[in-house]
């Protein structure tokens, strides 16, 4: 993980500490970014962006995206202060803006892999979370 990312543990520990509940504004903008990787091209893009800076051509071939649709969630993402670009020669190069959202990222599709590579392998409570779309220990 990068430097100055917290762990899954580190948020548990913060939640476990009785911190109160966030201000209306945090939940709003953190609502608003949910929302946008909420899409799946989206989500797509930030996990490839994870593991490494890119330009819009190679993230349109490896999501598989039109690039000028490619190019608009980008922008959108951009706008949001979940990714940023920097021009290198004449491409745009995109990069993960906050390694905490990789963190999230990660956690959510990892531990949505796992489920599935459980049920994949017959774990009954893993089989049956998958069946109801619920989220293991997270009461979603």
């Amino acid at each position: 993980m990068a430097a100055g990312v917290g762990s899954f543990e580190d948020v548990e520990e913060d939640l476990s500490e009785g911190l109160g509940d966030p201000a209306a504004d945090v939940l709003t903008e953190a609502a608003a970014a949910f929302g946008l990787l909420a899409s799946p091209a989206r989500l797509h893009l930030v996990w490839a962006l994870a593991q490494g800076e890119s330009d819009v051509t190679a993230l349109a071939e490896r999501v598989g995206g039109a690039l000028p649709a490619i190019s608009q969630h980008l922008a959108k993402l951009k706008l949001a202060g979940l990714v940023r670009s920097r021009r290198e020669g004449r491409r745009m190069v995109y990069l993960v803006d906050d390694p905490h959202v990789v963190t999230i990222v990660r956690l959510m599709v990892g531990q949505l892999a796992d489920r599935k590579a459980g049920a994949a392998a017959g774990a009954a409570g893993a089989r049956g979370a998958a069946r109801t779309g619920r989220l293991h220990g997270l009461g979603a």
